[in-house]
């Protein structure tokens, strides 16, 4: 009688089991992360339209935040350097105005784009201006956070994400390392080849 019992308890308990699984709520788990890509998102452009940024799959994609009066702000000039350099193999810049570190980028998008026109001539695709980090964080920023090992806050201004061509991030990079830094190149030049 033991051995039938136990026996019964022992299905039970795996019955319960099987079905707990079967029909428990998925769990989102780091490989569930790495299977988005940033063509999933959209954003509204400098001039206030809406744009998906499946616009910009099979190209290598660095995604910076932005801002017109940060010490970075000479940045910008590299960044378009890069951008005119490596267009034709299918390199794209997407600057995102940001406005959470000391009121940095306090403009309008017209004055930001009139601003970034004019100082540095960039070219390369801007957004309107969005939070990058907190609870208000644009859904891009907080999916490029957590696709990455550093799942800190972004620290600062012209914080930047290399995508590779199938939507996935590569590396990020901190607000100090230059666009034009030798790490960065090796891994754009790497992306664009593959």
């Amino acid at each position: 009688m033991k051995p039938l019992l136990f026996t019964l308890t022992a299905l039970a308990l795996a019955g319960i089991a099987i079905v707990g699984f079967k029909f428990a709520p998925k769990q989102t788990t780091p490989l569930d992360e790495k299977s988005k890509t940033i063509y999933e998102f959209g954003a509204t452009n400098i001039v206030h339209k809406k744009q998906s940024l499946s616009e910009y799959k099979n190209k290598v994609v660095m995604v910076v935040n932005v801002a017109s009066k940060c010490g970075n702000t000479p940045q910008y000039e590299p960044l378009e350097a890069m951008y005119r350099k490596y267009k034709d193999q299918g390199f794209v810049v997407l600057g995102f105005p940001c406005n959470q570190f000391n009121g940095q980028e306090p403009g309008t998008e017209e004055e930001i784009a009139e601003f970034c026109k004019a100082t540095y001539d960039v070219s390369f695709p801007m957004f309107s201006k969005i939070d990058v980090k907190g609870e208000k964080a644009h859904p891009l920023y907080k999916f490029l956070v957590n696709a990455t090992e550093n799942k800190n806050d972004i620290e600062w201004n012209f914080a930047k994400f290399l995508v590779g061509k199938d939507g996935h991030v590569i590396a990020r990079y901190g607000a100090r390392t230059k666009p034009d830094d030798a790490t960065i190149i090796a891994a754009l030049e790497k992306a664009l080849a593959e």
